[in-house]
């Protein structure tokens, strides 16, 4: 039996086996591959050489500037407003002494007067009782009156000493009352706020303003009951005003920072049971004169500011990113054979973004900043440029 191959039949099986023989050729011309064992690359890190210095744990604090004393100016005695210093006016600066507030003083004048008369009365009539009690008693020795009159005379003169001495403290009053007609400035300072006018009659004890002292100002601070270790400040101190920590106080003034140079004085008598916070108090002296010039700005009563309270000073101390420590007290080094060692440091100090140490590294340590995975004692490192 003859068998026919038409073309449609003899096509694929050409394509299949030309196929298979280019398969046999590529795999047949195929290279060879080498295995290699992979090769583990050294992690590149940065460091920081260790170069100890002297720092100084400044404490950070802010608060508002407070008057040293305000008072709430009142009037002693009754009387019409006839004159009102041109001071007296809300932000006005007065002096020690200075006339504020004149009222009329037609009726006190008066009341001098009288008691001035009832002094003289008086000394009269004691001046007379006293002789009539010396005659009294020459008589009484030679008999010529009884004991009674005696008595009586001397009696007499008691009552006329005492007359007179009520009468000179009539006269006293009426003079410290004539005196309060004219209302002075008890020290120093500003005027808060003020509410009286020509005209109005002030009764005893009516409000007139509040003034408050410019010698110093006072910025109340809270700190942490843990931040006081820092400062060189002795609690018990009475003269810690001339010996307490500076203080710069900073703010933003008419559009430019000013800085003004206080010193804390004392600490609060108490710590707040709410945010268990200790107060200390900085003064600042003349704060509308000479601290004034100094920061090209008055310290204004109310404005809020803030305050670097110098520390002490930690000697062969080295300051490092907080990002360092491992625990609370280990850090890792980099080694003269480019490996990771473990050291255990004395911390001094931990900030929000820097740690303070104050020991357990050496000069010249290169200490660990990048962040490896999987960093242990003895991994191998390549060190990149020291970190500034």
């Amino acid at each position: 039996m003859k068998v026919r191959f038409s073309r449609k039949t003899v096509l694929p099986i050409v394509i299949v086996a030309l196929g298979l023989l280019g398969a046999t050729v590529l795999v047949a011309a195929r290279a060879k591959v080498e295995t290699r064992p992979p090769e583990l690359t050294a992690p590149l890190v940065r460091i920081r050489t260790v170069v100890p210095e002297d720092i100084r744990l400044d404490v950070w604090a802010q608060g508002t500037v407070q008057p040293r004393t305000e008072s709430n100016l009142v009037s002693e005695v009754d009387g019409r407003v006839l004159w009102v210093s041109p001071d007296l006016v809300s932000g006005g600066f007065f002096e020690k002494g200075e006339p504020l507030i004149r009222l009329d003083a037609t009726d006190y004048e008066l009341q001098v007067a009288r008691t001035a008369a009832t002094v003289e009365s008086t000394a009269s009539r004691l001046s007379l009782a006293r002789k009539t009690l010396e005659r009294t008693r020459r008589l009484a020795e030679s008999r010529a009156i009884s004991k009674l009159e005696l008595d009586d005379a001397e009696n007499g003169a008691r009552v006329a000493e005492a007359l007179q001495r009520e009468a000179e403290a009539a006269f006293q009053q009426a003079r410290r009352n004539l005196d309060r007609t004219e209302i002075r400035a008890p020290f120093d300072g500003r005027v808060r706020s003020e509410n009286v006018d020509v005209g109005q009659f002030l009764p005893k004890g009516a409000s007139i303003g509040k003034i408050y002292a410019v010698d110093f100002a006072e910025v109340r601070l809270p700190l942490a009951d843990a931040d006081l270790a820092f400062l060189d400040l002795d609690l018990a101190d009475p003269d810690g005003a001339k010996r307490g920590p500076e203080v710069d106080l900073s703010a933003e003034f008419a559009g430019e920072i000013r800085h003004w140079k206080g010193r804390v004085t004392r600490t609060e008598g108490e710590i707040d049971p709410r945010s268990r916070m200790v107060h200390v108090i900085v003064r600042v002296e003349d704060p509308y004169g000479t601290a004034a010039a100094e920061a090209g700005a008055p310290l204004a009563v109310g404005l809020f500011v803030d305050a670097t309270i110098a520390g002490r000073t930690l000697a062969d101390a080295v300051a490092l990113p907080r990002a360092v420590l491992r625990g609370d007290d280990t850090v890792l080094v980099v080694d003269s054979e480019e490996r990771l060692a473990t050291r255990r440091v004395d911390v001094a100090r931990k900030l929000r973004d820097e740690v303070i140490l104050s020991g357990g590294l050496e000069p010249g340590d290169r200490v660990l900043l990048s962040t490896v995975e999987g960093a242990t004692s003895g991994l191998e490192v390549r060190v990149a440029e020291d970190a500034a």
